[in-house]
């Protein structure tokens, strides 16, 4: 089955694991991604299995070029010359001392897509600063709201993310605005921006309000507005319920015949009584409630029910999860030097021309003749030549 990226060539210099994996999702659906990696290679220990790269770097190609010589560069910049996108995280500086800026590759290839992720985007005074996530996280100003009061800021990663999907999203829509217009285009993500929308909720209720310490300030479990959404909750085995019941009107027949608490108690008998002249009471109530239960007993009674809420689990419950099996986000694995293994999937589905794994992560330079070959058309002595002379591996 064709994929939606089939025919287009991306060329990957990154470093970063969210960068490499936004080239990844774009292998996923058919790209052909070659991956630039530098000689010489960093050592690894082979006794362990490299599970990040067989994440990262699946379903591409390896070329090795020694790219401190000028021989290597030019290699690189015949590939740009063929590719369609270039997708890097390297400094501006960087890629102008390797002599494959925006300026040079879109010289050699003029309707080239060059995605790249920086840190503070690509205008303004911070520009040039490298792209750090736990640096572009600081200025967002949503790491001090995480933990709980009197805790220090808490660094979650989820920006990264984030910016994987919108590189991903920002290079698709320029090769579609170039089917139109034939004309290539620039494609900048950055950190700083991704950690923004990672936090899109507070900071554009902040946006909107102006000022508040519920927006500035972390808060306590126990200052939440209301008691049935964005609570948290210990059950009797340590495991934590989180509620997201809103409309807690609609909600409290179900929930309150769940908890054992009566639906007329005249203390929680209308939604203002819950949120807000009896929150504090309504809030200890479950906490005895939800504390004499193990957190199977209630999720099993919020399936049943069809309830907002859910309990809060570890890693190794996904990895398990036949949900998460049957629609591809966990993968089980038959690699060829460490068995049977398990992988982050797919996380996005289309019914037709959907993602597959084809191979798991190449080895450096595995495929260095070939792309020389086929890509370049570069003939066979030229290739030896080229490996005699130490420009591949």
């Amino acid at each position: 089955m064709n994929r939606p990226l089939d025919d287009v060539v991306v060329i990957d210099l990154t470093r970063l694991f969210c960068t490499a994996l936004s080239a990844a999702f774009l292998a996923d659906f058919g790209a052909r991604v070659v991956r630039i990696d530098s000689l010489p290679p960093a050592p690894h220990a082979a006794r362990s299995w490299n599970h990040d790269a067989d994440l990262i770097h699946r379903n591409k190609e390896s070329i090795a070029l020694d790219l401190a010589g000028d021989e290597g560069r030019a290699v690189l910049r015949e590939l740009v010359a063929r590719a369609d996108v270039l997708l890097t995280d390297w400094s501006v500086a960087e890629l102008q001392a390797l002599g494959i800026d925006h300026d040079v590759a879109t010289a050699l290839r003029p309707d080239l897509i060059y995605g790249r992720l920086s840190g503070f985007g690509p205008l303004g005074p911070d520009s040039g600063l490298p792209p750090i996530d736990e640096l572009a996280a600081a200025r967002t100003g949503m790491m001090p709201i995480l933990p709980q009061p009197g805790q220090p800021p808490v660094y979650t990663g989820a920006g990264a993310m984030h910016s994987t999907a919108m590189l991903a999203f920002g290079i698709v829509t320029a090769l579609f605005h170039r089917v139109d217009s034939g004309e290539g285009q620039a494609v900048d993500v950055s950190l700083f921006g991704a950690n923004m929308y990672g936090a899109a909720l507070d900071i554009q209720a902040f946006l909107a309000i102006g000022k508040g310490d519920r927006l500035l300030n972390p808060i306590s479990r126990l200052d939440v507005s209301n008691p049935m959404s964005g609570a948290l909750y210990p059950s009797a085995d340590g495991r934590w319920v989180t509620l997201t019941m809103p409309d807690t009107d609609r909600w409290w027949p179900v929930f309150s015949a769940a908890v054992g608490l009566a639906e007329d108690d005249p203390r929680f008998d209308t939604h203002d009584k819950r949120t807000e002249t009896n929150r504090i009471e309504l809030i200890h109530a479950l906490e005895v409630a939800f504390a004499t239960r193990p957190g199977v007993h209630w999720r099993q009674v919020f399936m049943e029910k069809q309830m907002s809420a859910d309990v809060i689990e570890r890693f190794d419950y996904p990895a398990s999860d036949p949900q998460a099996r049957t629609n591809r986000y966990i993968l089980e694995l038959e690699h060829p030097s460490f068995g049977a293994v398990k992988s982050l999937g797919f996380p996005i589905f289309l019914s037709e021309g959907t993602a597959r794994l084809d191979t798991l992560a190449p080895c450096i330079g595995q495929h260095s003749a070939q792309i020389l070959r086929d890509l370049l058309g570069y003939s066979e002595d030229a290739v030896h030549a080229c490996r005699r002379a130490g420009v591949v591996a």
